[in-house]
């Protein structure tokens, strides 16, 4: 038997199996990206945020500093800077308020409240909403549970869905916060932007029948690039919650280029999670809102924070740099993110 602590999930078969998809996407950092298709950062201190679980699926979450050892490019690495799953985090709240979420705006505000439920007294949270007449902070960072649940439940809006937008502020949000906090943000969205969807519309209308499943490249949109650069920087983990509106498979027209589409926007929300050691958390019913958002909070209580120097450069040098983490205990595995440009 290993002493170890052992956070059991609310629900152990349905965290157990996402925790294991998690391990696929997070932990394959094998596979070399192309420069465009991952994070990339200015700063020598590399921090990662590490999930470590048995292989049951069951996070771990009493490891000390000694239990790590963290390789880029196979060489070993001097860990600088360790943080326990114990230490809080500052999280943005963010809130689809287009019109895509009109018809279950209660489910919404129920679930994200039971949310804060479940975080830690310590953790600090923002509260921001997106829709069509742009991006509003609905209540800055904060300890008082009841007056973000009053921010929450206070949320509305219609029209368009300013996503990326949404993002990047909430990233300023979180620089606020200082370089010493861990950060998330947990985003409601079925991912659908505006004006990254009349972008791939512009793309798809130019290809012959046979290309459009193929013309978009998800990972080439420069909106998205553009936060995943900045959640490097800060070292910001993105945690999307998926509305199954935004599932192309779930589309109740089959039309080629409207199917194009919807899966580059949910590959772009995959990568927000991946490229920032999160999870993509899919919603498949309403009824399931508040699970996941649950499951998020645990997530989050399991998480270390884990950082070094990147070895001979005070300067970045624009290449790919992979990390390996691994723990100690042969019968744990760590997951983190895979890589990054030195940009």
């Amino acid at each position: 038997m290993i002493p170890f602590s052992v956070i059991n999930p609310p629900n152990t078969k349905i965290f157990s199996l996402l925790s294991l998809t998690l391990l696929v996407l997070l932990g394959f950092s094998t596979a070399r990206a192309q420069d465009d298709e991952v994070i990339r950062t200015s700063t020598s201190l590399v921090q990662l945020n590490v999930g470590v679980v048995n292989h049951q699926g069951r996070a771990i979450v009493n490891l000390t500093r000694n239990d790590f050892t963290v390789y880029e490019d196979g060489v070993k690495q001097n860990i600088q800077v360790f943080d326990p799953t114990e230490a809080p985090f500052s999280l943005v709240m963010l809130l689809d308020m287009s019109g895509s979420t009109v018809n279950f705006r209660q489910q919404v505000a129920t679930s994200a409240i039971r949310f804060l439920d479940a975080l830690k007294p310590e953790d600090r949270v923002a509260v921001v909403e997106f829709n069509g007449k742009g991006v509003k902070s609905l209540l800055g960072f904060t300890q008082d549970r009841s007056r973000t649940a009053y921010a929450i439940g206070n949320a509305t809006g219609s029209g368009n869905t300013p996503f990326y937008d949404a993002l990047q502020f909430s990233l300023k949000e979180l620089a606020k916060e200082g370089s010493s906090r861990r950060k998330a943000i947990v985003v409601l969205t079925d991912g659908i932007d505006t004006d990254v969807r009349r972008e791939d519309t512009e793309i798809v209308s130019r290809a012959s029948d046979a290309d459009i499943s193929t013309v978009l490249k998800p990972e080439n949109n420069t909106r998205l690039n553009t936060v995943l650069n900045e959640a490097a920087r800060q070292n910001v983990t993105i945690f999307p919650l998926a509305l199954p509106s935004g599932d192309p498979k779930r589309l109740p027209l089959q039309d080629a280029s409207i199917t194009a589409k919807y899966s580059a926007a949910r590959t772009r929300m995959q990568m927000l999670a991946d490229r920032t050691g999160g999870a993509l958390n899919e919603i498949n019913r309403l009824d399931d809102m508040a699970r996941v958002y649950i499951e998020v909070a645990a997530n989050l209580r399991t998480l270390y924070t884990v950082g070094y120097q990147a070895p001979g450069r005070t300067t970045p040098d624009g290449k790919w740099h992979e990390i390996k983490i691994e723990v100690s205990h042969p019968d744990l595995i760590a997951r983190t993110r895979p890589g990054y440009f030195a940009k």
